[in-house]
């Protein structure tokens, strides 16, 4: 019985070994799929030969099975060390040449000056030129000073799998002992990234300005690509001073990104952590044009690594510059189009290609306010009642315009501009809550959208619960005062706490039945981000961008439609509206001739995620170059036109066709930008559903060609 069982189990391995070399056979065909190099071939085939000689003969115990084993894995993992096509980490050499630091790769040539730290780079076509390091390269508040004034710098290789570079260690600096900075350059493809940080952290930094600006952008040839407001291309012989200073996301810096191009060839800074980033940026008369990345601290310090892109293009336009950076976006999951917010806010469906009403209840100025009128003192307080205005709606309503999208202002307890964070209860001046009642239901009567005017930035001091320890504070104590607007007097309120007004507020409409479908936050989205000292609260800039997108969110989450003052890039995937994304015009943006040469460098990258209003005068105004008929850019760009009750026949027609045309291709992206002849006055934009709008501004005309 015993022997019966011991051949049986015998049997039984025999079997199983015989199976397990099956599977070495197959594995053994896919190794002929290994290509190695030619001077290899023959040795291969001799390998796999000897290989399958052994495996053909099988493996009688399991211990012969898992010798087979290994010298197929020896033989595979020859293969592999000489295969023609394996991994390999980037492709660039790091080399100490007498004057410099160089890294090559395949696209591009850096080199880092030895003697002053400027840059050259080179593209397979062109050549740039950084400027030296200098005095103004890291503001302190005692003292400004260069990066090349460190004592010890230490330049080596740094490499990953996907870049060649080098690390810049920066250290005994002898005007700022202890400071330590740490750079990093890295070669991508055809586009470097540099790093900053610094581990030798201080508490009283003010920016740090690197790397340096392009240097000779200054020719005919040369052009400035900058998304100052709506955007801007600046010659380098442009015969106007420009001139700014401030932070990404502000009319400086719409977006966190700029371009500079020489007879076709492009360089682009996409500011890669821009919450407390900006850039610096000047034309002289007549040229040169200079523009430099500057790092601002947070609350005094460094802090964490900051990082900039720039993409070199041997073949550049300002709209392949627009589209790397919506490509940039995308891959950053921050790109929220039209379609997606529609889904998520169905009442969005409700304003797509409708025209937008501005009304206003009362303006009153206190004496204490900036824009008092002395001349005409009753002219400080301007009073239409919400019944009059639902009147004024009505007639418009009988001039053909269906839909509308009613934006009020004035609604609160001391008028617009007044007593925020704290303007309820509704004015009984106005009209108060039934006023208000009456008016959200005349608008749902006549089918037109209602939202209103709301603040939580300006913090007047005639709100019921202004208190300086909810202000922003200075570094060194003390808070933002300005005394411009309507309510007079006012200090900025931190963002921290103004999620639980904006709560507390809203609420209040609901509980008091004033069935609100929007609300437009103001200048949320056009001041730049924001920062305090308060040793109780402090805020960085980075939490006051999670605050003010924490106000839009809780109030989509009650289904209204956002919108705030301006398009700026960190709010565009929070808001779907704004107030107007214009150009900047001199001597001020009340009106003037162009800044640059305006062109939509915003739309082209976020046509299809926001919705923008435009002007539709024949010649000017806010944002509106003189001699530009702001409808021309409303259909240009396939916004959304204003509309006022006074609207005469002519002006309603050019709206209704604009919001057609808006409801036609509000969510379609911007493929194209050009300008038909080099008066720049003859322009085209393109959309990815085929639709073309042609303008020109000289002649006051249009074409529309509609796509499928």
């Amino acid at each position: 019985m015993i022997t019966l069982l011991v051949l049986i189990t015998q049997l039984a391995a025999g079997e199983d070994l015989a199976s397990r070399v099956a599977v070495l056979q197959k594995h053994l065909e896919r190794l002929h799929a290994i290509t190695v190099t030619a001077d290899r071939e023959a040795e291969k085939n001799e390998r796999l030969a000897e290989l399958k000689k052994l495996v053909d003969a099988g493996a009688p115990t399991t211990e012969a099975f898992d010798q087979l084993y290994w010298k197929m894995d020896e033989v595979r993992s020859w293969l592999l060390a000489n295969s023609k096509d394996k991994p390999a980490r980037a492709e660039g050499t790091f080399e100490k040449l007498s004057d410099s630091w160089q890294v090559r790769t395949p696209n591009l040539q850096f080199n880092l000056s030895m003697k002053d730290g400027s840059v050259t780079i080179a593209t397979g076509q062109a050549a740039w030129r950084m400027a030296p390091l200098d005095d103004s390269d890291v503001e302190a508040a005692d003292k400004s000073f260069s990066l090349w004034s460190a004592r010890t710098k230490k330049v080596e290789s740094f490499n990953t799998g996907y870049s060649v570079g080098m690390s810049i260690g920066l250290a005994d600096f002898p005007d700022r002992p202890g400071f330590e900075m740490c750079l990093c350059v890295n070669l991508i493809g055809n586009e470097i990234v540099f790093e900053l940080a610094a581990p030798g952290d201080t508490v009283d930094l003010g920016a740090i300005n690197w790397p340096k600006t392009i240097q000779d952008i200054g020719s005919s040839s040369d052009v400035s690509v900058i998304p100052h407001m709506q955007g801007m291309l600046v010659p380098g012989d442009w015969p106007h001073e420009i001139k700014n200073r401030d932070l990404c996301n502000s009319r400086s810096l719409y977006m966190p990104w700029w371009g500079q191009i020489r007879n076709g060839h492009g360089v682009q800074t996409i500011l890669e952590t821009s919450d407390d980033a900006g850039a610096s940026y000047r034309h002289a008369p007549g040229g040169p044009t200079t523009i430099q990345p500057r790092w601002y601290s947070s609350l005094g310090k460094v802090r964490y690594l900051r990082t900039a892109r720039y993409v070199f293009d041997d073949n550049a336009t300002y709209v392949t510059m627009a589209k790397r950076y919506r490509r940039y976006v995308r891959e950053a999951g921050r790109f929220v189009s039209l379609d997606e917010k529609r889904v998520r806010t169905p009442n969005l469906e409700q304003v797509i290609g409708r025209p937008v009403v501005h009304l206003g209840a009362l303006y009153h100025f206190v004496k204490e306010s900036g824009l008092l009128n002395k001349e005409r003192v009753e002219a400080n307080h301007a009073l239409t009642t919400f019944d009059e205005l639902a009147a004024q709606l009505k007639q418009l309503k009988g001039k053909g315009i269906e839909h509308a999208y009613v934006h009020l202002d004035g609604w609160g307890f001391y008028g617009y501009d007044s007593m925020h964070p704290d303007p309820l209860p509704v004015g009984e001046e106005q009209g108060g809550w039934d006023g208000l009642r009456r008016f959200a239901g005349t608008c749902a009567g006549l089918g037109y959208f209602f939202i209103v005017h709301d603040q939580y930035r300006d913090f007047y001091h005639n709100a019921v619960s202004y208190d300086d320890r909810l202000a922003l504070t200075f570094e060194h104590g003390g808070h933002p005062q300005e005394h411009t607007w309507c309510g007079g007097p006012q200090s900025i309120l931190s963002a921290r706490f103004a999620p639980e007004y904006v709560r507390r507020n809203h609420d209040l409409f609901a509980a008091n039945g004033v069935k609100v479908q929007g609300a437009y936050l103001d200048v949320f989205s056009v001041v730049p981000l924001e920062e305090s000292f308060d040793k109780m609260h402090p805020m960085t800039r980075s939490e006051c961008a999670r605050y003010r997108q924490e106000c839009f969110g809780l109030l989509r989450a009650r289904g209204y439609v956002m919108s705030s003052e301006e398009p700026t890039d960190y709010l565009v995937p929070w808001i779907d509206l704004v107030h107007h994304g214009p150009y900047p015009t001199s001597p001020h943006l009340g009106g003037g001739g162009p800044v640059g040469i305006p062109v939509p460098l915003f739309n082209l990258v976020y046509h299809d995620s926001l919705l923008m209003p435009w002007d539709m005068g024949e010649n000017g105004g806010w944002g509106i170059p003189t001699g530009d008929a702001g409808r021309l850019h409303c259909l240009l760009n396939t916004g959304l036109p204003y509309v006022g009750p006074g609207a005469d026949e002519k002006q309603i027609e050019y709206v209704k066709e604009a919001a057609a045309l808006s409801q036609r291709c509000a969510a379609k992206e911007m493929v194209n930008h050009e300008f038909l002849d080099d008066s720049h006055r003859k322009q085209r934009t393109s959309f990815s559903d085929g639709t073309r709008v042609t303008v020109d501004f000289d002649k006051k005309e249009h074409k529309i060609e509609y796509g499928s």
